[in-house]
């Protein structure tokens, strides 16, 4: 069995066991690998009907829900030709859309149940039907890795709290929507400067690959005529069809040279003395018969 790295492995011995049919039951040391294969194996072996139930049960024992199922549908992905090779890929599906599911409920729920851990100095607010914790928020978007997730939950808690009848409010803390719009800026302004960031170093990345690909330039190791005087030819000679075989002009050539080769001794060229030997009227300019390379 393949795993995922789960960072919560709760799992009893049958001996110790509350709900065998739930809990994961491991009577050696426990592992990762012997979890995974354990809650694998649950899996396959639970009746379908209580999938909704153990996924409760599970998620409700984590200290982080999120967290437990984004390893759980980890879990289940790394291990599908398992259920494929049994041939219940039935249930591998179920279990991918119950805990979408879950994941969206406990992600949008605006309801919350007030837990032991939160202390109550740490409450901005109270209302009939739910609290309103700053401190719970900024754990729970931790959990978030879509960035425009972390938005909507936000901006829906700032509403809900705007909306709400509260008959206790904590004056020692920032009000709730206040704390939650600048967690939107701060967020706002950390993609711009990511946006920014990346698109900086792109930018690099393409210069120093443009200054490398410019930089580069062939040494001639000879009189520099030799060369001129083979383009020369090409410009000049006409092939069977009357066209040249280079339909450029003396400075486009001349610029080509110069920003594609070097002298012997590792000097730039002229502009100005390759000009006067790709012209046609400079034959005085050209190679020796003995080192002129002949197209």
């Amino acid at each position: 069995m393949q795993t995922a790295p789960f960072v919560e492995l709760l799992a009893v011995s049958a001996a110790l066991a509350k709900n065998p049919v739930f809990d994961i039951i491991i009577d050696d040391k426990v592992t990762l690998q012997n979890y995974c294969n354990a809650l694998i194996e649950k899996t396959l072996t639970l009746r379908q009907s209580d999938f909704p139930a153990f996924i409760d049960y599970q998620s409700g024992q984590v200290k982080n829900t999120i967290v437990w199922l984004n390893k759980f549908e980890k879990l289940l992905a790394n291990n599908q030709d398992e259920f494929i090779l049994r041939k219940v890929l039935c249930r591998f599906t179920k279990l991918m859309n119950l805990i979408e599911h879950k994941r969206k409920e406990v992600q949008s729920s605006p309801v919350k149940v007030l837990k032991i851990k939160t202390p109550k100095r740490l409450i901005n607010a109270i209302s009939d039907d739910r609290y309103f914790s700053y401190f719970e928020v900024k754990i729970h978007i931790e959990t978030l890795t879509n960035f425009s997730e972390k938005l909507i939950y936000l901006t829906q808690e700032a509403f809900a709290y705007k909306q709400a009848d509260k008959f206790s409010i904590n004056s020692t803390l920032q009000a709730y929507d206040e704390q939650c719009n600048h967690q939107i800026e701060h967020l706002q302004t950390l993609r711009k400067m990511r946006s920014d960031y990346d698109k900086e170093q792109q930018e690099n990345v393409e210069n120093v690959l443009l200054e490398k690909a410019s930089t580069f330039k062939i040494r001639i190791n000879g009189p520099i005529n030799i060369l001129t005087d083979v383009y020369k030819q090409m410009m000049n000679t006409s092939k069977s069809n009357g066209k040249t075989y280079i339909s450029h002009s003396i400075k486009d050539i001349t610029k080509f040279i110069c920003d594609n080769h070097l002298d012997e001794l590792g000097n730039e060229l002229s502009p100005n003395t390759i000009r006067t030997y790709l012209s046609p009227t400079r034959n005085d300019k050209d190679p020796n018969n003995d080192t002129k390379i002949r197209i």
